[in-house]
């Protein structure tokens, strides 16, 4: 009932804590220190889109590994999904936010893009943000915002993480079969006590 897959939940836990981690630094770091150091709205602007884009290619490195981890997990998990009461609802939440949390991430980069190019005391930069105009203050608004919601839903993602390592008790997978067999045979008699199960991977010589 039980196997290891020590590789994929690594990238998956480590890609992951990136993810979260990086993005609450950065809404509370970086974006914290460009306020003091800044003086105006545009130097506070180009401190934090510097921090942002020094950050970015890491972040993306951390959602792949994450994303990699993920989809092998769903993988080598499929049975229990499949026959184990709790685990498909709780792996469609778990996609549910990945997906919303991808969204925020991509369209916070491209908000935050957008600020460097006006901000920037490169020529080039500036040229370019003539020819594609974007309304500062809005954006800025925006991507304060999601600069928040990032961290809100990977911290989201963590706790559902914990519910699936909960899960993944023998006992618990014990008992959500037996509830899933249930569910779909309700002329079945009421579960019974069912006593905790050994761990037999400890028991293998």
């Amino acid at each position: 009932m039980s196997q290891r897959n020590t590789v994929l939940r690594s990238l998956h836990d480590l890609g992951l804590a990136a993810w979260f981690g990086g993005s609450l630094m950065g809404a509370v770091g970086v974006n914290g220190a460009a306020r003091a150091e800044g003086g105006t709205q545009t130097g506070t602007a180009r401190i934090a889109s510097s921090g942002w884009a020094k950050w970015a290619p890491v972040n993306a490195a951390a959602i792949g590994t994450h994303l990699v981890g993920s989809s092998g997990l769903l993988g080598a998990n499929a049975a229990r999904v499949a026959t184990q009461q709790g685990v498909a609802a709780s792996t469609v939440a778990k996609t549910v936010l990945t997906g919303a949390a991808l969204a925020a991430t991509a369209y916070s980069r491209v908000l935050g893009k957008k600020i460097e190019l006006v901000s920037s005391r490169d020529p080039e930069d500036t040229e370019k943000a003539r020819e594609h105009p974007v309304d500062t203050e809005k954006a800025q608004r925006q991507l304060g915002f999601l600069q928040w919601t990032v961290p809100a839903l990977t911290g989201g993602l963590l706790i559902l993480n914990a519910l699936h390592g909960e899960q993944q008790r023998p006992e618990e997978q014990a008992r959500g079969m037996w509830q899933r067999a249930m569910s779909r045979a309700p002329h079945m008699p009421p579960t019974p006590h069912m006593p905790p199960m050994p761990d037999w991977r400890w028991m293998q010589h």
